[in-house]
């Protein structure tokens, strides 16, 4: 901040000055955002690369799965919601806390990308957790039918933006966490086949929040 102001002095001769505010916190004490993972892009567009944006339906779900501690406080932040409605949404727990989230997911939602993508991300989400539908709403990638049979897991986890490195997906594995069309894989070398497609797509998951399908094309 302080070079670009120097530069701009020296450039131009004009007075310029650097902005900044303080990083925003969780419940936990960490810092939002803080990991590549973990970063809130407003960038819907992947041509700069999967890790550097987010699809409506992942920052739908990002916003849904905010800590119970911080949804007031996330509300006063992001959104325009009048202080004593929010004073009100600070008092709910149980379900009424989950009504919350998904108000502050959309709210956020509908700001960067419209109403109309903000509810397709809460029906897709519906779809994929509470009727364990493949929901033509998830972020979808395009493969190649001849490479199919050439693609591992790992790679698989990455073109889908899920994972940021094989690294990461092995990690995932170990875990448990990774699952092709609902079945855990437990082989990092595991390589896709026509046995894994599913009305000729399939569905790799890490969790039971984060999803993308892979689709085939010719």
């Amino acid at each position: 901040i302080t070079s670009g102001i120097d530069l701009t002095r020296r450039m131009s001769g004009t007075q310029c000055f650097g902005f900044t505010t303080p990083l925003i916190t969780t419940a936990s004490g960490g810092k939002m955002g803080k990991t590549a993972d973990g970063a809130v892009w407003l960038n819907s567009d992947t041509s700069l690369g999967d890790s550097y944006s987010k699809s409506p339906y992942d920052y739908w779900q990002f916003w849904r799965n905010t800590d119970d501690a911080d949804v007031a406080k996330f509300f006063k932040l992001f959104t325009d919601l009048p202080l004593d409605e929010i004073d009100s949404i600070e008092k709910l727990t149980g379900a009424d806390i989950n009504k919350a989230k998904i108000r502050l997911a959309n709210e956020v939602t509908t700001m960067l990308h419209g109403i109309k993508a903000a509810k397709e991300a809460e029906a897709t989400a519906n779809d994929t957790f509470e009727k364990g539908l493949n929901s033509e709403g998830l972020p979808t990638i395009m493969i190649e039918r001849s490479k199919l049979e050439r693609t591992g897991i790992l790679q698989a986890s990455v073109l889908t933006g899920l994972a940021l490195s094989n690294g990461e997906g092995r990690r995932h594995i170990k875990a448990g966490a990774l699952k092709i069309n609902g079945i855990k894989i437990t082989d990092h070398e595991y390589k896709l086949s026509q046995n894994d497609l599913k009305d000729g797509s399939i569905k790799i998951s890490i969790g039971k929040k984060r999803h993308a399908i892979l689709k085939l094309h010719d």
